[in-house]
Formats: C-alpha cells, sequence, structure tokens
C-alpha cells in the first residue's frame, strides 16, 4: 500500500508541475507581425498584461518573417545583426528558461522600428513558504453595474491569472484525492 500512495503522489506532482507551464500565443489573434497603427496595443502592452514563469513558453505565429532573440542593447538599436536565437519557420515556440528579461526583435527591415519587438519580464519562482494574492478586492469603479446594459465592467482577466486559479483547483483537487486514498 505504502508504494501505491508513493507512486500516486509522484503521479500527483508530474501533474501539477505540468499544469503549471504555459503557452502564450504571441498578441493572440493578431500574431507576430509588422504594426500597420491600427492595433488596440502594442506588444509590450500585451506582455504588461501577463504574469510570465520559468517553463512557460511563447507561440510566434508569422508569415514571411522572423523572430529574433537579442541583447537588450540590440532591441534598443532594432539591430538584427547579431541574435542570440534567430527563427522563420512560421510558428515558433519558444521556452523561457530562467528568470529575468527577454528580448524578441523581427528580423525583417524595419518591422522593429515600426514596432515589431517584444520585452518579456520572467518572474523569480516564490519562496516555497510564499502565497500569492489570489483575487485582489475591486475598486468600486469596477464593481457590476447591474442596469441590465450589457457592459458589467468586469475587467479582463489575463491567461495567466486563468491558469493559476485552474492550477490551484488542481493542486486541491489531489490533495483531496491524495487524503481519502490515504485515510479512506
Amino acid at each position: 500500500m505504502a508504494s501505491t500512495a508513493a507512486t500516486f503522489l509522484l503521479a500527483a506532482s508530474f501533474a501539477i508541475m505540468a499544469a503549471s507551464a504555459f503557452q502564450f500565443e504571441v498578441a493572440d489573434d493578431i500574431g507576430w507581425s509588422k504594426p500597420t497603427g491600427k492595433e488596440r496595443e502594442t506588444y509590450n502592452e500585451w506582455a504588461a498584461q501577463n504574469r510570465f514563469h520559468i517553463r512557460d513558453t511563447l507561440h510566434f505565429h508569422y508569415a514571411k518573417d522572423s523572430v529574433l532573440v537579442v541583447t537588450s542593447a540590440d532591441y534598443l538599436a532594432c539591430n538584427a545583426s547579431n541574435p542570440i536565437a534567430e527563427f522563420d519557420d512560421g510558428s515558433t515556440v519558444y521556452e523561457l528558461d530562467r528568470p529575468g528579461f527577454f528580448y524578441f526583435i523581427s528580423g525583417q527591415p524595419g518591422h522593429c522600428k515600426s514596432g515589431q519587438r517584444l520585452i518579456v519580464r520572467v518572474m523569480h519562482p516564490l519562496p516555497p513558504a510564499a502565497a500569492p494574492d489570489l483575487a485582489p478586492e475591486l475598486p468600486p469603479s469596477l464593481a457590476p453595474s447591474g442596469e441590465g446594459d450589457g457592459d458589467s465592467r468586469w475587467p479582463e482577466f489575463s491567461s495567466t491569472a486563468k491558469l493559476s486559479v485552474v492550477s490551484y483547483f488542481v493542486a486541491a483537487f489531489v490533495a483531496l484525492l491524495v487524503t481519502l486514498y490515504l485515510f479512506v
């Protein structure tokens, strides 16, 4: 029975770790392309709405373009001549493998200067004893209007926030299963 419980706990641990990594679609539906000026947000505004963690991935969709991983200096200068990594397959998945900043630019001439560039900040892992705030209290200005006008004024939650909630529920469910298995 002890080996079965240990196997179950190991499997549950792998399930929780797998659920903790997330794949982000860069700029959601827009993808990786030269800005036209009609976009509702820049790439960095998109990134600012998300929380990136180690083992998360960025999925770049593009056509007749490329994704370059560059230094901060090359990012600022839109210098595509010495990339750290270069991708041009049209569908690139890039894993964020460390905390800190990652800098991406387009390799096509003029695209970076037009705004096709992205900075991603990967969060440092939380110490084991720290617990993140799950849901801050909404200010009155964001509370539902209740007038049935279709505009509930609730904020949009990022995919990372949604993933965090799902991860907590998965962890709680696994803990419940382990408890039931061991004590029932």
